[in-house]
């Protein structure tokens, strides 16, 4: 069963597993169900039901159960492999599984697996919603419909993102289908029915409430606000649709938290407006194509607006600009605070990120920001994201010019020593030529600069917005805080080849 980390739920990660449940982009409808064909509809009851089957009757023969066929490689090296696994990204594990490989001369063997998940059809010529986990790797797909036929199916497209996949069924026909609703008409406590084919045991429906919505359940989901459903989802329910009273589908059962790997009540769905458009835009091109603007962004926090005057800290701050990426070309830079996105606000990183992804490639786009105090509006034509945007990320040269630092002077109003940035230490620093900053050779114990996270090693690129040319700079910039009577300084720092934003505060400065 897989997991997925649980972003600002800490706590609860640390109590609960989040797992897998069988197993994300945006665009226009393009599949066209014959003339005169229509989802399945139904008029909902009037306060609680006093059954559900009526509903379950009707848009049960468009759910289907997924039986997919898998290789995977299997021996001594393939367990280690395994073990690895949860390493994965680690500095220096592929060229030692290379080199074991070598040794070995092992060669591949692998084993036929099987999995099972659920899906449901949304059109009449037999195409198939189901997440991208539950058919990842697969080497053969069978749907099986209500009425016990077995059908080949065959796989449209797949976006890892929001995990979701699109089959078509392979023998044509007329199918029957339901249709995507609006999850953002349902309120917290409304009823919803979950169907699917958990543990393998086809046909089954659970019924429940919506818990939540607008749920972040991992770094690996950024561009999905997941349902909370406590409808009984388990293993194999995965793809499966949970629908409201009407009868649409107003998710997709994508995970659940559970402790002992069955169900506990806490289920996640994908939203429907975003599975819509997500699987229109796979079976138009088999793919998703997200906006891309080249840049690494955090949250503004209040101490961040705090260091520059900054009342409302609702927003993200640009932390680099990639090289070459639409970003620059755009005129954003580092230090940007991104308000809003052609008029919808954000409120942190994600939020940007979701936006963004949403966005069409090529298109230009309005980003209001804040820079040096100031709002303004800078027009963007934004790129599409690269299958890895992190292989190429590259920062952006500072276009600010450069004075030469004072060689191992100290900064005593925060406790620290720097040296001077000359061309050989940029090299090895990886830093780009001519690009400015201060390297910390020195910090205090327990002093402002170690509270705030800055160790020795690390580069101040930028003290309140402004290049870190010089320590006389970075002092200017502590005078000119206390002049506005700010306890505050934001700084830039770089970090290998991460650049974030860090506040020092000067209230606890001897």
């Amino acid at each position: 069963m897989k997991t997925i980390g649980i972003s600002r739920q800490a706590v609860v990660a640390a109590l609960v597993g989040v797992a897998m449940v069988g197993s994300f982009s945006l665009v226009p409808q393009v599949f066209s169900p014959e003339a005169g064909a229509q989802p399945i509809q139904i008029e909902a009851p009037q306060g609680a039901p006093l059954s559900f089957a009526d509903l379950i009757e009707q848009v049960e023969p468009a759910v289907v159960s997924v039986n997919v066929t898998t290789e995977r490689e299997v021996g001594r090296l393939a367990d280690m492999q395994q073990f690895f696994e949860q390493f994965r990204g680690m500095p220096g594990l592929d060229e030692f599984m290379e080199e074991r490989r070598k040794e070995e001369e092992e060669e591949p063997e692998t084993r036929e697996g099987r999995s099972l998940g659920s899906g449901f059809f949304i059109s009449r010529d037999g195409y198939i919603v189901t997440n991208n986990h539950v058919v990842e790797g697969a080497t053969a797909i069978q749907v099986v419909l209500k009425d016990g036929r077995e059908l080949d199916a065959e796989l449209v497209g797949t976006d890892v993102q929001t995990d979701l996949a699109v089959l078509r069924v392979k023998e044509t026909g007329q199918y029957p289908f339901v249709s995507f609703g609006d999850s953002h008409t349902m309120r917290k406590g409304d009823w919803v029915v979950a169907l699917g084919n958990p543990f393998g045991l086809g046909g089954t429906a659970t019924a429940g409430i919506l818990s939540a919505d607008g749920r972040e359940i991992g770094p690996d989901s950024p561009y999905t606000d997941f349902l909370q459903i406590d409808a009984s989802i388990n293993r194999g329910n995965s793809g499966g649709p949970t629908f409201d009273l009407n009868g649409n589908v107003v998710g997709v059962n994508t995970a659940i938290f559970s402790p002992t790997g069955g169900s506990v009540g806490i289920g996640f769905a994908i939203p429907a407006e975003l599975a819509n458009e997500v699987t229109k835009s796979l079976i138009k091109d088999g793919k998703v194509s997200r906006g891309w603007l080249g840049v690494a962004i955090q949250d503004l926090t209040d101490d961040m607006a705090e260091a520059q005057g900054i009342k409302d800290a609702k927003g993200a701050i640009i932390a680099d600009v990639t090289n070459g990426s639409p970003a620059e070309k755009g005129g954003l830079e580092r230090g940007d605070i991104i308000l809003s996105v052609n008029g919808d606000k954000v409120t942190d990183a994600t939020s940007t990120t979701r936006l963004v992804g949403k966005l069409i490639a090529n298109t230009q786009n309005k980003f209001e920001i804040i820079r040096g105090g100031k709002k303004q509006t800078v027009n963007v034509t934004v790129g599409e994201r690269p299958s890895n945007p992190n292989a190429i990320i590259e920062p952006a040269v500072s276009s600010s010019s450069s004075t030469a630092p004072d060689n191992g002077l100290e900064v005593k109003e925060v406790g620290a020593t720097f040296e001077k940035m000359d061309d050989a230490l940029r090299t090895r620093l990886g830093l780009r030529e001519g690009e400015n900053g201060l390297l910390v050779t020195n910090v205090a114990e327990d002093g402002v600069m170690e509270e705030a996270g800055i160790q020795e090693g690390m580069v101040i690129l930028e003290v309140n917005n402004k290049p870190a040319t010089s320590v006389e700079s970075f002092r200017k910039a502590i005078a000119d805080a206390k002049k506005a009577k700010r306890t505050k300084i934001l700084v830039a720092v770089r970090i290998g080849q991460i650049t974030n934003y860090r506040t020092i505060d000067l209230s606890d400065a001897e």
